[in-house]
């Protein structure tokens, strides 16, 4: 951990200064094209480079594991449908295949916590454990498979960036693990279980309040300080949050943009904080859930959704999503023409 941590830094301040002052010199009044600007002007801080180049080629990494929590009857849908999912994706079958077709990033599908045995599919086999242990009556990751499944997500972010992409985005699948998230928000946050607990996959009443309750008991059985990370995803997992935080670090090592996706990605990046607050420099928040936890984890985190759309499948659908804007964002800053270069007088107020 000390050595991925090491290679984390803020974001280049000079080159934000210089694309600040280049989006005042394209021909268009300032602050016209909004939060677009400040997107630019983070990206050219995080690469260090002003203009800097559009980020592309980019993945989209789907994280899959499953819950021992999901035995306390917090989801309706069985937890097979994990390994399912993960089918699917492999034969191009789910949303988060279309999505990325449309938008040209690559899918890429890593069995790292599924309680199935999945060997026979075409995925990156990463398997830290087969699920997690319970976390309403225990710990539900050991120190050491923490670090495993931090590592997994990291080699993935560095191996992708050998590879020659120059964005990562995030995936995430899972029975159960909006309870997981939930925990870890209400951390992180200070949230309470039931500000941050919501509907996941699509539970009733009843279902909600049961599952409100396991978050709380979690909180109080564990008692974890925001200050541990570590201590965080041992007592609450999951398996691809750990991958997903590790993942980000990654991103944030080599100085690429990472786009979040839902309320799963949100619990990671905020674990990702918490191990290194620099690393949320190269975060973007892709779209905010319909999961009320998610908007929670964004405020604290201090990012701003670039698509709000009611989504909560997951897969990294938001994330894929808001990568073209993402994209459009850092073109406008390079290939705008100044009002110099056009020969247009600019003035005060144009």
């Amino acid at each position: 951990m000390e050595e991925y941590l090491a290679r984390i830094g803020p974001a280049d301040e000079a080159a934000m200064r210089a694309a600040t002052e280049r989006q005042l010199a394209l021909t268009k009044p300032a602050g016209s094209l909004g939060v677009l600007e400040d997107l630019s002007i983070r990206v050219a801080g995080m690469t260090a480079s002003c203009p800097p180049a559009v980020p592309s080629p980019a993945a989209v990494t789907v994280f899959a594991a499953d819950h021992g929590v999901h035995a306390q009857g917090v989801s309706p849908w069985p937890q097979e449908v994990t390994a399912a999912m993960l089918a699917n994706f492999a034969a191009g079958g789910a949303a988060v295949n279309a999505f990325a077709a449309n938008n040209r990033v690559d899918v890429r599908v890593v069995d790292v916590g599924v309680a199935s045995d999945v060997a026979e599919l075409d995925i990156v086999h990463a398997k830290v454990r087969p699920g997690t242990r319970d976390l309403s009556e225990e710990k539900a990751l050991s120190p050491e498979e923490v670090v495993a499944a931090v590592a997994v997500g990291f080699e993935l972010a560095e191996k992708l960036l050998r590879d020659g992409y120059r964005c990562l985005l995030t995936g995430d699948m899972g029975i159960a693990n909006t309870t997981a998230s939930a925990a870890l928000i209400a951390t992180f946050t200070g949230a309470t279980a039931e500000e941050v607990t919501g509907r996941g996959t699509g539970i009733d009443d009843a279902t909600l309040a049961h599952k409100t309750e396991v978050v709380a008991a979690a909180l109080r059985l564990h008692d974890v300080p925001a200050s541990d990370p570590q201590g965080a995803l041992s007592a609450y997992g999951g398996l691809e949050h750990a991958a997903l935080a590790g993942y980000i670090l990654g991103a944030a090592a080599n100085h690429v943009p990472v786009i979040l996706d839902g309320v799963i990605a949100g619990a990671a990046a905020l674990v990702a904080q918490a191990f290194h607050p620099a690393a949320i420099d190269y975060c973007v928040a892709g779209h905010r859930s319909a999961e009320p936890g998610h908007a929670i984890a964004l405020k604290t985190l201090g990012l701003q959704p670039l698509v709000d759309l009611d989504l909560r499948l997951g897969e990294g659908t938001g994330a894929v999503l808001a990568y073209p804007i993402l994209t459009c964002a850092v073109r406008a800053l390079a290939e705008m023409a100044t009002f110099e270069s056009a020969g247009i007088a600019s003035g005060d107020g144009a």
